[in-house]
């Protein structure tokens, strides 16, 4: 999840409100799979591609209807409400004693659920940043990044930006999506709900990973998303250790995300406050 807004927020600078539909979509997707039977993997693989059509629709709303990438994401989240209920046919939905890509790495390996989760999340983790990484290299994947730093010397170079666009955004949400669709397995359900605050969540890893890991290079800073969001998770269980009401979680994650993106300017504020003290000192 961390990865695919780190694609819409750093590369494409869209903020991109489709997020917190998309994962429940890649969530419903794979429930309701799992439920009729089919595969968990191969579920995994449908949800991505259900995350690429929200994505899909956003662009289209974003740059051929010239609606505002913002209202963009938010129309399309909020139709996504009614579609997540429609794949899922009620609010939530179990999957307790299903067969899950967990319990077959479980099974295989003899393993506890928790180990297997690891596995499966590290695996997957340390791939897509492989893939992507190359894949930002191919000549698309070099105009959507140009794209997103500037699009009028891409325009000049006779590249279609609507099109580097709808690209960004449509794997962005499939990576959402997929995200949707593991973190289903993992807790054994999917719930119309799930989705709430989870691009502040993305946020939060992304700022945090941005901020403790640094930023030298394009495949340093996909790997500084991964660990973005492995601190974040620890943050909040020691966060929850130390007696923090869960309801409160949001809260506290939208005020570090805040204090997160204010350093720049407080570092500002730092600099030029030094340099008036500087400068009194030669003067004095």
């Amino acid at each position: 999840m961390t990865l695919g807004v780190y694609i819409s927020y750093r590369i494409l600078d869209v903020a991109d409100l489709t997020v917190e539909g998309s994962i429940t979509l890649g969530a419903a997707v794979c429930a309701n799979m799992i439920t009729s039977g089919n595969d968990p993997v191969l579920s995994l693989l449908i949800a991505f591609i259900g995350g690429t059509a929200a994505g899909l629709v956003t662009g289209l709303l974003h740059t051929k209807l010239r609606i505002p990438a913002l209202l963009s994401g938010i129309l399309t989240m909020i139709a996504l409400y009614s579609v997540n209920l429609r794949v899922m046919g009620m609010s939530n939905v179990s999957l307790l004693r299903m067969t899950t890509a967990y319990s077959k790495i479980s099974d295989w390996l003899g393993v506890n659920k928790t180990i297997s989760v690891i596995i499966i999340g590290g695996a997957a983790a340390v791939g897509l940043v492989f893939i992507l990484y190359w894949f930002f290299g191919t000549q698309i994947g070099s105009a959507i990044r140009a794209t997103g730093n500037n699009p009028h010397m891409v325009r000049a170079q006779g590249i279609n930006t609507d099109t580097a666009i709808i690209i960004g955004l449509m794997l962005a949400n499939g990576l959402v999506a997929l995200s949707g669709g593991l973190i289903a397995q993992s807790q054994n359900y999917a719930d119309v709900q799930m989705g709430t605050g989870a691009i502040v969540i993305g946020l939060a890893s992304l700022i945090i990973g941005e901020v403790l890991f640094g930023k030298r290079g394009f495949k340093s800073r996909l790997i500084s998303m991964i660990f973005g969001a492995i601190t974040y998770r620890i943050i909040i269980a020691l966060v929850l250790r130390m007696g923090m009401p869960a309801d409160d979680l949001k809260l506290f994650t939208a005020i570090t995300v805040a204090l997160a993106l204010s350093l720049p300017r407080f570092r500002e504020l730092r600099d030029t406050f030094k340099a008036s003290i500087s400068g009194r000192k030669r003067h004095a």
